[in-house]
């Protein structure tokens, strides 16, 4: 498994995942701004020969960062390409001086919160109907850097 840079080409298999991985999918246009005008973000995918298997999303700005999306295909769940995902995410808030560093995740999401309190994230509040399709509350994580700027 490699990790790069998201790039057009790459929508096609990202959007595959994002649309077995969510009810309510981004759309392609959505993608194309974040990677090609949004100069706040960065998105990596990970790739296994050709094939995307993974992604991730990060805005930085200033002093914190947010983590917008990350989604793995269903066949390669399980594996650590989340988790490879997330830290490398996390580096990048890391080289940019980030103090913190939140992500909203369904309520109802159990593996995901998992995977972020294996990092080190911590629950830090609700936002009440946040998810659409179906309506759900999301919970608020934060990973605190300021210890190691």
């Amino acid at each position: 498994m490699e990790l790069k840079p998201m790039k057009a080409e790459n929508l096609p298999q990202v959007l595959e995942i994002e649309k077995l991985s969510y009810t309510n999918p981004w759309t392609k246009a959505s993608f194309l701004y974040e990677i090609t005008e949004n100069p706040l973000a960065t998105y990596l995918v990970a790739v296994e020969g050709e094939k995307v298997i993974g992604y991730g999303g990060i805005w930085v700005v200033l002093d914190e960062a947010h983590i917008t999306t990350l989604a793995v295909h269903p066949a390669y769940r399980r594996q650590g390409v989340g988790e490879v995902l997330l830290k490398a995410l996390i580096e990048i808030a890391r080289n940019h001086r980030v103090q913190n560093i939140i992500l909203e995740v369904r309520v109802s999401n159990l593996p995901a919160q998992h995977l972020y309190e294996k990092i080190g994230f911590k629950p830090i509040g609700l936002r009440k109907k946040y998810y659409t399709r179906p309506e759900e509350d999301a919970l608020v994580m934060s990973l605190d850097l300021k210890e190691e700027t």
